[in-house]
């Protein structure tokens, strides 16, 4: 059981870490419904969906900072070196600000395609990507800063920034897609302009909550050691592999996905935007379980940071449990109430989403330990495990069980359902066995 002053403790770090992403996904549930009100719109969801994944992929290395510097700010505050927290922030900033317009320039209408070749879904797809793909830098350095704030105890500041660029977000979703206030109506293409302002509002948030909360921790100030720097750098690579893997992955499956139909398409960007609403807990706590793992570990105490792995999952099991009940007793309640579907695309996606509910419990495992292990700083061994599950396993199964041989979404879901199992299985192996008390930062 839980003692009271360690739940408070998970709760002050993660509480303000699941507002903050809440946010971010009651965004993209209005993006999708906005969207799903358009004209032809399992098309304007397609397009919508690839351009986001082939945004991950292209950004998904250098999102690994965060975890970089999420790892080494908690560290240098465990041993008492706080005035040093923010020199990994800075360094990991400078390489953004040098790597991510190198991003943008090869993020091209030549990969669409390639994963879609639907006339219709191109038409819309390829100006968002455009559009979209200008706010790499943006999404990149809002994801270190958020690394940062996470290590220091500091995440209302992450909260605090996400709610206001989200409102904003939404606004000018209202304004742009449907040409509001005399606005000119742009559909999809002002999807991708309120998006990529809103991250830009976001970036320059950050600056200013760095300047005034941080600035006596370093930033903006000095660059950590160069053997720091590399140690950053090879402590943020892996997990950027893993992420590159895991959105090339997910663009993978939706490629899959579209060989069946445009309807399952569409479909398949409903049921991650709703799974993405059931895991906020589990990111939360996860998050929460880094710094508390890396901070015990900054301070020689390994048993402690077990415990703290342990205790954010009880946390986690129980909060993604309760809201994935919903999911399995009233599936089209729950969707009719935010999107407007074809009957056809809706009924598709009513069993998936009965298998996300269910599958609910050992996400959270898998989420927290996750990232309690990146908080320790065995990224390596997790981006090995995560890529073998998803490109070894459940792709293969899915390409399989798909347009060879006839499977619908259930069948693709219930794979996926299935390796993330494993998944959750591999990382608390990996907990109790406690190799990664040994890892140096």
């Amino acid at each position: 059981m839980l003692d009271r002053p360690r739940t408070r403790r998970i709760l002050a770090l993660a509480l303000p870490v699941i507002g903050g992403m809440m946010s971010q996904n009651i965004l993209n549930l209005v993006d999708t419904a906005m969207v799903s009100r358009l004209p032809d719109s399992d098309a304007a969801l397609a397009a919508v969906g690839y351009g986001g994944f082939v945004l991950f992929v292209a950004q998904a290395l250098i999102l690994g900072f965060a975890t970089g510097v999420q790892a080494t700010a908690s560290r240098r505050k465990g041993q008492g070196r706080l005035a040093e927290t923010a020199y990994f922030l800075n360094a990991a900033l400078i390489i953004i600000v040098c790597v991510a317009p190198l991003l943008v320039r090869h993020v091209t209408p030549a990969l669409y395609p390639w994963i879609n070749d639907d006339a219709a879904v191109l038409a819309l797809g390829v100006p968002y990507l455009q559009i979209r793909a200008i706010g790499i830098v943006f999404v990149s350095m809002n994801f270190s800063f958020r690394g940062y704030w996470n290590a220091i105890d500091l995440t209302r500041l992450y909260m605090t920034t996400l709610v206001a660029m989200h409102a904003l977000n939404i606004f000018l979703n209202y304004v742009l897609i449907f040409g509001h206030f005399g606005a000119p109506a742009l559909g999809v293409q002002g999807a991708a302009i309120a998006s990529v302002a809103a991250l830009g509002f976001g970036t320059l948030l950050y600056v200013l909550f760095g300047l005034r909360y941080a600035r006596g921790f370093g930033f903006l100030r000095a660059l950590p050691p160069r053997a720091d720097v590399l140690r950053l750098v090879r402590l943020s690579l892996p997990s950027g592999i893993q992420q590159l893997f895991f959105a090339g992955g997910f663009l993978a499956m939706f490629w899959i996905i579209g060989r069946i139909g445009t309807a399952e398409v569409a479909g398949a960007n409903v049921l991650i935007n709703m799974t993405l609403i059931a895991f906020l807990p589990g990111m939360g706590l996860g998050l929460a379980a880094a710094t508390l793992v890396g901070q015990a570990l900054g301070r020689g105490d390994s048993e402690d940071a077990a415990r703290w792995g342990w205790d954010v999952v009880r946390l986690a099991v129980v909060a993604m449990g309760l809201l994935g009940l919903p999911m399995v007793l009233m599936p089209a309640t729950l969707v009719s109430a935010i999107y407007e579907l074809e009957p056809a695309t809706l009924a598709l996606i009513l069993w998936p989403l009965r298998l996300i509910g269910l599958s609910m419990l050992w996400e959270a495992v898998s989420t927290v330990l996750q990232n309690a292990l990146l908080g320790a700083g065995d990224a390596r061994r997790v981006m090995l495990v995560a890529i073998a599950n998803q490109w070894l396993l459940f792709l293969p199964l899915a390409y399989l069980a798909g347009p060879i041989l006839g499977g619908g979404l259930t069948v693709i879901w219930g794979l996926q359902v299935g390796y993330r199992a494993v998944q959750a299985l591999v990382f608390s192996a990996f907990w109790m066995r406690r190799r990664w008390a040994r890892i140096e930062l």
